[in-house]
């Protein structure tokens, strides 16, 4: 008498894809031995082939029986979760978006003791520091510092950023607007942790004296095309010089629109003098303290960077 049930032959071929693709082991000897006993092989036969004990065979067959293939998948390994995780990763998120102050404690960051205590008051469970150390990467947190920046409001904001808005919906060809921005380049090469084998550290050549170079570059905000020049002086001259160069890459354009930041160069006299021997160039201030509306800023960061 069969100790095994008829298994169906889409079934039996599952079975051998899934012994030829998995990569637990455990998983394809159960697989195996079902197959084996398909095909009228003992039990002992079985056990011996597969370097297992007889009970081990009997306690796979009882597994397939009842829940079939899916029923000899291995289970992950370890204890399953107490706590709900999910739900404790997004109360991370939350918390993390606030401030320590917010909730009356007289500090200003947020340690790893001070989130496993505010969030076994708010869930009433008894989750370690360890713990919530271990799940924040698993949220999307990292330990990063925080950037300073100010907090003053340009008054005039609301008629900059409408006059900003007004040209980007106008730019074409004849109207081409850009964004514009100066970036300091440090000769002086950036030195940063690499791997090194252990009591050789490596040399990198420098100038000595930290030298400096600087561009100018303009961010046509319709195709993202980069036009760019550079000088050994940031002065009203390099300013001047992107204009002209402008100028003559955009002959077709009727007016030339440059988004620029309050730096001295876009408004000395040398500058305004040569605006006004050149009315096709309009220049739109953007709101002082805020560079993220200036999108050319973040290429020169990483020019900056690299």
């Amino acid at each position: 008498m069969p100790l095994i049930a008829p298994i169906p032959r889409t079934e039996r071929r599952m079975m051998q894809k899934t012994i030829h693709r998995t990569r637990d082991k455990n998983h394809a000897r159960r697989l195996t031995a079902m197959l084996m006993l398909h095909r009228g092989s003992r039990v002992t036969d079985v056990a011996r082939t597969l370097c297992c004990a007889r009970s081990s065979v009997g306690r796979w067959l009882n597994w397939f029986t009842l829940y079939g293939a899916e029923g000899l998948i291995s289970l992950h390994p370890g204890r399953e979760r107490r706590w709900p995780f999910e739900q404790i990763c997004a109360l991370l998120v939350q918390l993390i978006n606030r401030s320590p102050g917010d909730f009356g404690y007289q500090r200003s960051r947020w340690s790893t003791e001070l989130l496993a205590i505010k969030i076994n008051e708010i869930t009433g469970c008894k989750l370690h520091p360890g713990t919530v150390r271990r799940w924040m990467p698993s949220a999307g947190l990292v330990w990063r510092r925080a950037a300073p920046t100010l907090h003053i409001r340009d008054p005039h904001k609301n008629e900059k950023m409408a006059a900003i808005r007004k040209a980007l919906d106008k730019c074409s060809i004849e109207h081409p607007v850009f964004y514009e921005d100066e970036v300091d380049i440090h000769l002086n090469p950036k030195i940063g942790a690499d791997w090194q084998v252990r009591g050789q550290q490596k040399r990198v050549v420098t100038p000595g004296q930290n030298e400096k170079y600087y561009l100018a570059g303009a961010l046509h905000s319709g195709t993202g095309k980069v036009s760019y020049v550079s000088g050994s002086s940031k002065a009203s001259s390099l300013f001047i010089s992107l204009l002209q160069h402008l100028k003559a890459t955009y002959r077709r354009a009727k007016t030339i629109t440059l988004i620029v930041d309050i730096y001295i160069i876009h408004k000395s006299e040398k500058t305004r003098n040569w605006l006004k021997a050149n009315p096709k160039f309009n220049v739109i201030y953007q709101p002082v303290y805020s560079p993220w509306v200036n999108h050319v800023e973040r290429l020169g960061r990483r020019c900056t960077i690299r």
